[in-house]
């Protein structure tokens, strides 16, 4: 007897195989991420291909099959449509999307993580909300959950509070280090970070979204958050694919 699995969640990744196949990557409310084959999805008689795409909150069931999980039923629950139309809300979206498969590995069930893509792609589809911080709130916040934190109060060596006239990026040592511990590892490369994008991460990861929708920064203040939201990506890649 063959089980079927059913599921709310959302299509986060999703890969053309042979010549009408698709696997999506699903992070589903259930089961967590799991691989699903939609086979001769690609097809215009696909009566499946409705249901399921790229940043769809959908509902699929599934069965398990020899090499993956099989598609037999999909429902598309929002498709986020003003996402669709706006070239930059759709170009964060899929930043989140590639971001989240990246960092998610294996199949486990979590519910801060549903939780959190449930709440940005709903902002994300908000034509009132302001763009510029989502992806930024949404990467800080995910890393967390994923045990990833990085310490912005003091330096994870010599545990002194952190102030802010010096400080340097060393994610290795857990994240930002003091100038009198950086000057302990002198032949090591030094990236100094900009207090200001600190302070935005600070406030990204302690506050609602009510009290971070009213911030306003100079561009050259999410330049540095840029930068160190990007550098802090490359690190927890390598770390999670080392695990």
């Amino acid at each position: 007897m063959t089980d079927y699995y059913r599921s709310p969640g959302f299509v986060i990744a999703k890969n053309d195989l042979r010549e009408a196949d698709q696997v999506f990557s699903f992070f589903s409310r259930d089961f967590g991420k799991v691989e699903i084959l939609g086979r001769a999805i690609r097809k215009i008689k696909s009566k499946l291909r409705a249901g399921v795409d790229l940043i769809y909150f959908s509902e699929l069931e599934f069965i398990q099959g020899k090499a993956y999980k099989t598609l037999t039923d999909s429902s598309a629950i929002e498709k986020f449509k003003n996402i669709r139309r706006d070239l930059n809300k759709l170009e964060i979206a899929h930043r989140i999307c590639e971001t989240a498969n990246t960092l998610i590995r294996g199949q486990e069930k979590d519910e801060g993580i549903y939780n959190l893509l449930d709440e940005t792609f709903k902002r994300l589809n908000d034509e009132t909300v302001n763009q510029e911080l989502i992806y930024y709130h949404f990467f800080w916040n995910f890393v967390s959950i994923l045990g990833y934190q990085m310490d912005l109060y003091d330096c994870p060596l010599c545990q002194k509070k952190l102030m802010p006239e010096s400080l340097f990026f060393k994610p290795e040592e857990g994240g930002i280090v003091c100038l009198k511990c950086l000057y302990l590892k002198e032949k090591e490369e030094k990236i100094k970070i900009s207090p200001e994008a600190i302070k935005i991460i600070r406030f990204l990861t302690e506050n609602d979204w009510n009290m971070i929708s009213k911030l306003k920064f100079e561009n050259q203040h999410l330049k540095y958050l840029e930068d160190l939201s990007s550098r802090y990506l490359s690190h927890v890649k390598g770390t999670a694919h080392c695990v």
